[in-house]
Parts: C-alpha cells; structure tokens; sequence
C-alpha cells in the first residue's frame, strides 16, 4: 500500500513538472498580435488617409453629426455639429485651432498640452513601428471593458505623450483608448484607422480622457475599424456611416482656421 502511494505521488509530481505553464505575454506580443488582427503591418502602413462620418442621439433626442479627417503625419481635422452650433478642430504638425460657440466661431490657437495631444492623432497607426518613431511601450494592468478581459498596454509617444490601450484577450482590437489631455469636444483617437469619430468628450476627474470601440468591421477595401464608440462623459453612441481610407483629401484647405 505504500508502495503505491509512493508511485502515485511521483506520478503526480511528474504530471506537475511536465505541464507547460502559460507565460505572461510581453508587451510587444500584444501589440504584434493586435497588428495581425487589424489586417497586418503593410495593411495598416498602408493607410494614408481617413475620412469617417458619424453619428450619435443624446437622451434628450439631440443629433450630434461628426466629420473627421486625417492625413497621416500632416493633418488631423474634426467636426462636429450638434444643431445649435458647431465645434472645429484643426490640428497640423506645427500648429493648432479650434472654434466653437464660447469663440463665437472664431478660431483660437489650442493651449500647447492639448495641441501636444492631438497631434498624435495624424498618425493612423501609432502602434505600428512605435520605436523606430521615437515611442517606447510597456504592459500595464489587466483591465475589464464592456464585460470583457482586456490586456494593457501604454504607448509613450516621442513627445512623451501617454495613451493606454486596452485589448480584448481574444480579439485583440482595442476596445478602450485613454490618455491625458485633448480637452473637450476632442475626437478619439484609437490605435488604428477608425479613431477619431467618437464626438465629444470630456475629461475625467484625473483628468483622463476615454473613449470605448466595438463593432470591428472591414471596410469594402478590407481595412478594419470600429463602428461604435462611446466617449466618457458624452454618453451616446457614436455610430460611424461613412468610412474613406486613402480618399483624395484637400489638406491644403483643411488645414486652414
């Protein structure tokens, strides 16, 4: 009887030492599966362009309308119309403007740590040789969005700029974005071409702007993007009706207050 005890036991811890154990994956893995999800590197390089229209009803029944342009490394424009007035956003790799009702349309030059922001958005696929653009990447913690286990991982811009995406463990499409600064009425950004049609938001108490995606779809030249956000603070549903990649986009006039 002993004896058998004996065998079970050194079968057991056998059993124990064989068994692969599942290895934490590394930042770089994350984002390198993230990549293939999204169609590929070459895929998403490809992107020179994006235009996307959507669109969100608040509670109230108030229709927000939002236009969002982007030419990679040299543009980032976003509109928005929510009926009694409007909000415009021009962002260039030198300058930035922005209008709304409180400037009486006119166009004020954006602060330097909001302007610092939303540069970042020119880029359509900021995870995509994010070290040889001067960014460094790091795991943080697990995170749960829409129900959803999601790694961490926080990209650190050149500028030093922070964002933290979210990736669902399964899909790997992110499924939140949040980073500091852009202020409101500031369109998200993502890690990928559909960024930047989520409308409005505003900051949270730590000063953390988030805007959640879902609904991943190929466009009909098979590039993927959300087509739902919702942006913290703003509430609704930001559903996109109208997505462009690598569309002819007039820079030179959008790029002017």
């Amino acid at each position: 009887m002993k004896h058998t005890r004996t065998v079970l036991l050194c079968s057991l811890l056998l059993l124990v030492v064989a068994t692969p154990r599942l290895r934490a994956q590394t930042a770089d893995e994350i984002v390198s599966k993230h990549i293939t999800a999204m169609g590929g590197k070459d895929k998403m390089l490809s992107i020179k362009t994006v235009y996307l229209e959507a669109t969100a009803v608040m509670q109230n029944g108030t229709e927000i309308t939002t236009k969002t342009y982007k030419v990679k490394d040299k543009l980032y424009r976003q509109e928005i119309n929510f009926g009694m007035g409007s909000v415009v956003i021009i962002v260039t790799p030198s300058k930035g403007w922005a209008s709304s009702p409180r400037t009486n349309g006119e166009f004020k030059p954006l602060p330097d740590e909001q302007l610092k922001a939303l540069q970042g958005q020119m880029d359509p696929a900021p995870l995509v040789d994010y070290a040889a653009k001067g960014g460094k990447i790091e795991l943080g913690n697990k995170d749960t969005v829409g129900g959803k286990e999601c790694y961490v991982v926080k990209l650190t811009s050149a500028t030093g700029q922070e964002t933290s995406y979210s990736f669902d463990e399964q899909t790997y499409y992110v499924t939140r974005e949040s980073r500091k600064g852009g202020g409101m009425m500031a369109g998200g950004g993502g890690a990928g071409a559909g960024g930047g049609a989520g409308g409005g938001r505003r900051p949270g108490g730590d000063g953390m702007m988030n805007i959640d995606f879902s609904d991943y779809q190929k466009t009909a030249d098979g590039f993927v993007i959300p087509y739902t956000m919702v942006a913290g603070g703003f509430g609704a549903k930001s559903s996109v009706e109208k997505a462009e990649i690598n569309k002819t986009i007039d820079e030179v006039s959008l790029s002017k207050p």
